[in-house]
């Protein structure tokens, strides 16, 4: 029993150690903006390595959960009556929760692996180390960049999602499931307000872009010289990312519905 308090005690105490880390370094990196413009070149360079390079798995993805939100929605709207709503239930679906929770989760598992990699490879190698003794700073140069790419990529990558999905439905409902285009768009217009159920999604997207970042460049500037140390950062990227983005979702979704009230 008391073995199972302590090791229950030290994986309580390891994962606060980790928070502490990754807010350390977030705040750090929010104190060291670099002043030289050259370091800014370097967001439009991570910004194709981390958002346009994970277009293709967010429009497929985008494209399937829109077929399948219009397939189940009316099998079970029909069950009511309300088949006509269906444009309305893939369209708030979306927006409000699949788009950036999907979305986020996709990043983490594309972007975040391959930065925390990227970043722990240099960390491996002693590049970071060398930066340093070259009195220049890893932080304005490897973490800043690419902490703003990812904290534009995500919004724009949920954009795209959600409408994919959204049209992806559109053309399953009418097309296949038999509903009047005119009917869908009108009743989705009628239903869907864009500060309500748009933004909000655009809000959760920005904070998952956010915790994801920072999540995968803690893990791969503290990654240990090992030969199953940039493997095991990467994954905890995706483990960790994922339970944050989840736990996140939850408390935003709460705090945006109590003010609506």
């Amino acid at each position: 029993m008391l073995n199972y308090i302590e090791a229950v005690g030290q994986a309580t105490s390891n994962a606060l150690i980790g928070a502490g880390k990754g807010f350390n370094l977030f705040i750090t990196i929010l104190f060291n903006i670099p002043l030289r413009l050259r370091y800014w070149y370097f967001i439009i360079e991570q910004i194709y390595f981390v958002g346009v390079l994970s277009l293709l798995v967010i429009v497929v993805s985008g494209a399937f959960m829109g077929m399948v939100l219009a397939l189940q929605g009316e099998y079970t709207l029909s069950s009511f009556g309300a088949k006509s709503e269906l444009s309305s239930l893939i369209a708030l679906s979306v927006f409000r929760e699949i788009g950036p929770v999907i979305s986020a989760l996709l990043f983490a598992g594309r972007a975040g692996s391959a930065i925390t990699a990227e970043v722990g490879s240099m960390r491996v190698s002693d590049q970071i180390t060398s930066m340093e003794v070259m009195s220049v700073d890893p932080v304005s140069y490897i973490l800043f960049p690419r902490l703003v790419a990812g904290i534009i990529s995500m919004p724009m990558l949920t954009i795209i999602f959600s409408g994919v999905a959204i049209y992806s439905g559109y053309l399953v409902s009418t097309s296949w499931l038999g509903i009047d285009s005119g009917t869908f768009i009108s009743v989705m217009r009628e239903t869907v307000d864009f500060h309500r159920d748009v933004m909000q999604g655009i809000y959760k997207s920005f904070a998952f872009g956010v915790v994801v970042m920072i999540i995968a460049l803690k893990q791969g500037f503290f990654t240990k010289s090992s030969s199953t140390g940039i493997g095991l950062a990467a994954t905890k990227t995706v483990v960790y990312s994922s339970l944050s983005i989840l736990a996140l979702d939850f408390v935003i979704t709460s705090l945006l519905l109590g003010g609506m009230k």
